[in-house]
């Protein structure tokens, strides 16, 4: 009481000294106070920004009345700006620690930009000041929702799966939207899926709120790695690192970046001067720093595929570039590289395929022209190799070509196998017919010249007799030109 009545005469003594004073404190809050009502209609009238301006007159004329404060901000709320709500609800409980709307706003906007420790302290402040209210019971709900959620976010990041990350942060962000901590950590983990171009829009959206966000620099420096634009990238991590020096996850992917970017380099250096085993090793090596950046490790198989190409190791080549178009489906290299390795390991079926889809992607002249190949060696792998079947090169002349067949004819006439199984004749007996049938298309110049060039050949005349074949080659063989007999010597 003593305290209250000095104050009081204090007070009396001042209007005594300064009556006018207290005329204008007067006018101000009478003015201030007409202003509020105006906004309050515009509030209702749901002209927000109209409102806003009327509530920052009255704070103005009195600053040191809290409704105004606790007005403005349930219309910044309304604007969805949390930030400046959050200032005004706080000041509104400076000016009166009583002031329980003040205190829910405190709880609201504190939940949805994912202040859970200041929305859990604002609720505990209300509940103090009745136990019994109700009015954030919503707020109570939201807030241990978003504790689950963060358990289960922060457990799944840990292990990588970021795609469940992103799922839960959105249920995360429908309970605090304006958390600009979820949005950034979507976005990173948007950058590791290979969605960067909706990961640099939240990151941007981000750096327009706050241009020293060091972790949206990062995230944006992300998105730049995993696009393959490793010197970007770098200048990104490096500039998060001076506005944040302990920022582990930008220090961590500039080491990355340069250890990558050098690798690349000195394999591709390395392939260039002919030393393909060391540069296999090296990009070997480059494969592993990061599983997630799909743009430069496709590049990366892709090289190694066609180093082991130049070295003869076919397959893996062709299990690289397997790998590049699992990633990227468009990579118009890998598919001619594989398909080029199809055909050098005669796989024509394969090889067509590839060459089929390359005509898809991209239709040259180049291109038709290796699948009108391709087709044709397929075609040519589908009938018989008259030169293996008599043992023989492409290039024999006539001479080796009547040599391999006296050779093989000897060897599987039936005569030699009258001795035989049923079964081991019956093979014989079609091995010589095939010898026949070689013998036939590759002593004619005529059809020899269509089969070398992949064109059909008339078809074998169905009761073509290999035995008759026989006797008439080695008739003629003979020099005699007759008929005479022909037996074997054993």
């Amino acid at each position: 009481m003593d305290n209250k009545r000095a104050s009081v005469i204090a007070l009396r003594q001042d209007v005594a000294k300064c009556p006018s004073r207290v005329i204008l404190l007067q006018f101000r809050k009478i003015i201030a106070e007409e202003k509020k009502k105006l906004g309050n209609d515009q509030y209702k009238a749901q002209n927000y920004q109209a409102a806003l301006k009327l509530y920052s007159d009255a704070i103005q004329l009195c600053p040191d009345f809290a409704a105004y404060y606790g007005n403005r901000s349930a219309c910044y709320m309304m604007l969805s700006n949390y930030l400046n709500a959050l200032s005004d609800a706080r000041q509104a409980v400076r000016l009166d620690p009583k002031f329980d709307k003040a205190y829910v706003r405190i709880a609201k906007c504190c939940l949805l930009m994912g202040d859970m420790v200041g929305s859990e302290q604002a609720i505990k402040k209300i509940l103090e000041l009745d136990s019994q209210s109700s009015a954030v019971k919503t707020e109570q709900q939201g807030l241990q929702q978003l504790r689950q959620l963060e358990k289960t976010i922060q457990s799944n990041y840990d292990s990588k799966a970021y795609r469940n990350v992103v799922y839960y942060l959105d249920s995360a962000l429908a309970i605090a939207p304006a958390c600009l901590r979820y949005r950034l950590l979507k976005a990173e983990c948007l950058a590791f899926l290979g969605r960067c171009d909706e990961a640099v829009d939240i990151a941007v959206s981000v750096m327009k709120l706050d241009s020293t966000s060091a972790d949206a620099i990062y995230v944006r420096g992300l998105c730049l790695y995993y696009t393959d634009n490793l010197e970007k990238g770098i200048l990104h991590f490096e500039r998060a690192l001076q506005l944040d020096p302990d920022h582990s996850k930008a220090k961590e992917m500039r080491n990355k970046s340069k250890a990558l970017k050098e690798m690349k380099e000195n394999g591709n250096t390395l392939f260039k001067s002919g030393r393909f085993r060391e540069a296999q090793t090296v990009y070997t090596e480059a494969l592993k720093i990061d599983e997630f950046n799909k743009d430069i490790n496709s590049k990366l198989l892709y090289n190694r595929a066609l180093v082991n190409s130049k070295i003869g190791s076919l397959r893996d080549a062709i299990a690289d570039c397997t790998r590049v178009l699992e990633i990227n489906s468009q990579y118009l290299k890998a598919l001619l590289l594989r398909a080029r390795c199809y055909n050098d390991l005669e796989k024509f079926d394969e090889c067509v395929n590839d060459y089929e889809a390359a005509l898809q992607l991209q239709k040259t002249p180049e291109i038709k022209k290796l699948l009108r190949d391709a087709k044709l060696a397929l075609k040519k792998s589908k009938r018989k190799d008259y030169y293996k079947i008599l043992g023989i090169s492409r290039g024999a002349s006539d001479e080796e070509i009547k040599k391999a067949y006296r050779k093989k004819a000897l060897v599987h006439h039936p005569d030699r196998h009258a001795n035989s199984s049923a079964e081991e004749r019956k093979e014989e007996e079609l091995k010589f017919k095939e010898i026949g049938e070689a013998y036939a298309i590759l002593s004619d110049q005529r059809k020899k010249m269509r089969y070398d060039s992949g064109q059909d050949i008339e078809d074998q005349e169905q009761d073509f007799d290999p035995n008759q074949m026989f006797r008439h080659f080695f008739q003629f063989s003979s020099g005699t030109g007759q008929g005479a007999s022909f037996g074997f010597e054993f």
